[in-house]
């Protein structure tokens, strides 16, 4: 060590200062849910972009073009026909919630379990509900109701209204993964508050926002996120949207299932 020149020294301690500290969990969200219920289904942000900041997430594409799973660091879209391709990086997205996932917590299920029972279950697992929380579910699935919503047209009109045309698919006895955050109740505007919880089957022919499911077993893995960052948009729908109002009934609505 006494033939290291002095700035040679200052590097070496500060690299292995940099090596010893953990890197907070950080969640990268991009965009608001109240922006989205508001109609504001444009944004900047590329597909590639997004992958920089997290290999775990949900979102959907500009004009709520169907609905976004990032799994393993990939990026797919389950479009409103019911297929499932993978998003070409050049894609744009109006909203997006990401992390690079880490697994602080599992648990097994073995018997079957509805999203509810599900959800309660994980409630009464996690001690800090006013953290964020990466969820990854895979298992064997019994039946999982999902939707998507076709490429929308301008003028754009609000989500709660876009949702009453959505497309609904029942898949049953599929194997693959849930991709879900749950964000705490102060998260209401710029995120949804409780679970949001989208699908990938392993074969890729099935996916989408799940509005209900049934586990038959299956592996949960749970990482706690405790820094947020966040990027809006720079365009006039964004800055026009109006984001002042109590849109609570609204994402209600959006994210329960459709009763006509």
């Amino acid at each position: 060590m006494k033939n290291l020149s002095l700035a040679s020294l200052l590097f070496l301690v500060a690299t292995l200062s940099c090596a010893q500290t953990p890197q907070e969990p950080k969640a990268f969200h991009y965009s608001t849910i109240d922006a989205l219920l508001a109609g504001a289904y444009e944004g900047e942000l590329t597909v590639d972009e997004l992958k920089l900041k997290g290999d775990f997430g949900i979102g959907t594409f500009n004009r709520v073009d169907g609905e976004m799973i990032v799994l393993d660091g990939e990026v797919f879209q389950f479009k409103a026909d019911g297929t499932v391709v993978k998003a070409s990086g050049t894609q744009l997205t109006p909203f997006a919630v990401v992390t690079r996932f880490n697994t602080d917590y599992r648990y097994e299920v073995s018997k079957e379990t509805s999203m509810k029972e599900l959800e309660d279950m994980l409630d009464q697992h996690l001690e800090n509900k006013n953290l964020f929380y990466a969820i990854r579910v895979e298992g064997d699935f019994k039946q999982l109701t999902t939707r998507a919503i076709a490429p929308q047209d301008k003028p754009y009109k609000p989500l709660a209204e876009v949702t009453k045309t959505q497309t609904l698919f029942n898949f049953t006895n599929t194997k693959g993964v849930l991709v879900a955050f749950r964000s705490p109740g102060f998260a209401k505007g710029f995120n949804v508050p409780g679970y949001h919880w989208h699908y990938l089957s392993n074969d890729h022919k099935a996916g989408g926002h799940v509005l209900a499911l049934n586990l038959s077993q299956g592996v949960i893995k749970v990482g706690a996120v405790s820094d947020i960052e966040i990027k809006l948009p720079a365009n006039k729908l964004f800055a026009t949207s109006n984001q002042t109002v109590d849109r609570a009934k609204e994402l209600k609505a959006v994210e329960g299932l459709r009763k006509d």
